[in-house]
């Protein structure tokens, strides 16, 4: 796999939850839960399915941190 994304996350798809146009896919990448909003089309493209090993590529300009 090549892609421009400078941070890419291996995991396994927990779940699927499509919407009208969107869908959530939950990745659980070592115990942290990650959550991307895509096309129903793409998880339909991409044959994306539960238990599914699968990438989150993030790809931000900038990345904060906070305190309380």
């Amino acid at each position: 796999m090549k892609i421009s994304a400078r941070n890419s996350l291996k995991g396994k798809i927990v779940d699927i939850v499509k919407g009208a146009t969107t869908a959530h896919v939950r990745l659980d990448v070592g115990g942290i839960i990650v959550t991307a909003s895509i096309t129903n089309e793409a998880v339909d493209a991409l044959k994306l399915q539960k238990g599914q090993e699968a990438y989150a590529a993030i790809k931000a300009s900038d990345v904060m941190i906070a305190i309380d």
